[in-house]
């Protein structure tokens, strides 16, 4: 359905020094970049998927009130480690891994990057 993910920064050095290690955990890697965006994608894949991008009208990035972008994490260790490097690189909690009641798998976690955009990683299986 998603043919790529677009999150504001203010500070695109800052955004890479918490981008690499937080997707990292979920598989992903820093593909390419410039002065004004950065771009990730999982192994094998040729496209980026999530770019991190000074805002190209010039202006300041800003988050959406009620915007959240939920990740798909292999397992419940993946929530638990993309919480940790979240966190350790200048996130801020949002909520802890833990069983969430939207059903019985629903094992997510939610932080915010430095910028303030809401990030979640969500293992849906059993373990």
């Amino acid at each position: 359905m998603l043919l790529y993910i677009t999150l504001g920064t203010n500070d695109l050095e800052r955004a890479r020094r918490f981008y690499d290690p937080l997707l990292a955990t979920l598989g992903y890697s820093f593909i390419r970049g410039d002065d004004t965006e950065i771009g990730y994608a999982g192994e094998g894949d040729t496209r980026c998927r999530l770019w991190v991008t000074k805002p190209f009208d010039g202006k300041a990035a800003t988050f959406g009130n009620g915007t959240s972008i939920a990740l798909d994490a292999p397992d419940r260790a993946a929530v638990d480690a993309f919480y940790a490097a979240g966190l350790a690189h200048g996130g801020t909690d949002e909520g802890a891994p833990g069983l969430r009641p939207f059903h019985a798998h629903f094992y997510a976690c939610y932080l915010r990057d430095p910028d303030g955009n809401k990030l979640s990683a969500v293992c849906e299986r059993s373990v």
